[in-house]
């Protein structure tokens, strides 16, 4: 440049003049490195473009039997509740119990006053000694008499009088018997006992009270027997039976869905909810569950009927009402997208029902196709 410039200055050119004819020469030279860099760097440029172009998972759509899902709530109940109740009257002398206790059967829950039952009790257990006695008397004295009519030292009249002596005899031992088994009874239900294993959840009585029979002490529910209430429409009701499928979810853990037996369906409609009872037995394993607990479930009924079904994830609902999925243009290499508008059906297990707009064999976008655009280019990833 400088050489350039003296040459310039040699011959005369002003340098200003020639300063400028060498600055356009400069620019003309970098625009060509430049175009140069492009023509060189294109196909790499082209291939980044190409590389750009939106990954999206795809599945095809299947022919499968419908299934209708029917959504419900329920709540955990216990087999078995029950208000344990006095069976004799009496002063509460002690309660042995608190809400919250994890009881097994036969526990002693409250216990009455037995004094005076406990006396007439040892009174009949003498009674009952003392007509076993006689009774042994009547039998020797019966023996004896016997030995004299056979030597026909006494008549066969006293004979039987002793006889009928002996057979009053036990006929009193056995009412005397008879009364003192009631007594040990009566003292026995002086303990109120718990008739199965369970939790108690409410105490309704103190020591002092006095109770009569019939009145409830406390509440015990069995834990180790629960079942699944779900109240159903009764549209549904010719529908149900033991075999079909129900799946429960626990509010305590939503994310965990077990799958439950229909152990029983209650043919008796609520008039006010219009709605009848079914019964769900689950296995929750290590899960902790208690009367009261909420829960949801997922009934799956059978429609008879087999159509075009692919995963819930490929629906787009718009606010007009529009839903539509995106579909793998068949013919089209690369592979490129063309949105369909849908009509829907029931959904189950992850699934949709697809009434019009697709066919089976149909490859769907299931994700990725949120900001797709009508003939666009994709890359395809399979859906496992």
């Amino acid at each position: 440049m400088l050489g350039f410039i003296w040459a310039a200055y040699r011959i005369g050119t002003p340098v200003r003049t020639e300063m400028q004819y060498a600055a356009r020469c400069l620019n003309r030279l970098a625009f060509a490195l430049s175009a140069t860099a492009l023509i060189i760097l294109s196909p790499v440029t082209l291939l980044a473009a190409a590389d750009l172009s939106p990954l999206v998972v795809v599945s095809t759509a299947q022919t499968d039997t419908v299934i209708q899902q029917v959504p419900l709530t329920g709540t955990i109940t216990s087999a078995r509740v029950a208000k344990v109740s006095a069976e004799t009257s009496g002063q509460v002398e002690a309660v042995n119990v608190e809400v919250g206790d994890r009881i097994e059967s036969g526990t002693a829950l409250v216990e009455l006053d037995r004094e005076i039952e406990q006396l007439t009790l040892e009174a009949l257990l003498a009674s009952t000694q003392q007509a076993r006695a006689e009774l042994a008397d009547s039998k020797r004295r019966y023996q004896d008499a016997k030995r004299l009519r056979e030597q026909n030292n006494i008549s066969e009249n006293q004979l039987r009088l002793l006889v009928a002596e002996v057979e009053i005899d036990e006929a009193k031992l056995k009412q005397k018997n008879a009364e003192e088994h009631r007594q040990q009874a009566l003292v026995a239900r002086h303990t109120i006992q718990a008739p199965f294993s369970g939790v108690i959840s409410e105490r309704m009585t103190e020591a002092g009270e006095w109770i009569e029979p019939g009145r409830p002490v406390v509440t015990l529910v069995a834990i180790d027997d629960l079942r699944i209430e779900f109240r159903v429409p009764q549209e549904f009701f010719p529908r149900i039976n033991s075999q079909s499928a129900i799946s429960v979810t626990l509010d305590a853990m939503p994310d965990r869905e077990i799958d439950g037996t229909i152990d029983a369906v209650v043919p008796v409609s609520d008039a006010s909810s219009r709605t009848f009872l079914i019964h769900v037995g689950i296995d929750a394993g290590d899960a902790r569950l208690t009367p009261g607990m909420s829960v949801h479930g997922k009934l799956n009924l059978s429609t008879g009927r087999r159509g075009v079904v692919l995963s819930r994830d490929a629906i787009l609902r718009y606010p007009d009402g529009r839903v539509t999925v995106w579909v793998i243009n068949r013919d089209s290499k690369p592979p490129t997208v063309s949105e369909r508008r849908v009509i829907t059906g029931h959904s189950f297990n992850g699934l949709i029902h697809i009434r019009e707009g697709i066919q089976a064999d149909d490859v769907i976008v299931v994700r990725g196709n949120e900001s797709l655009q009508e003939g666009q280019q994709v890359r395809i990833q399979r859906s496992e």
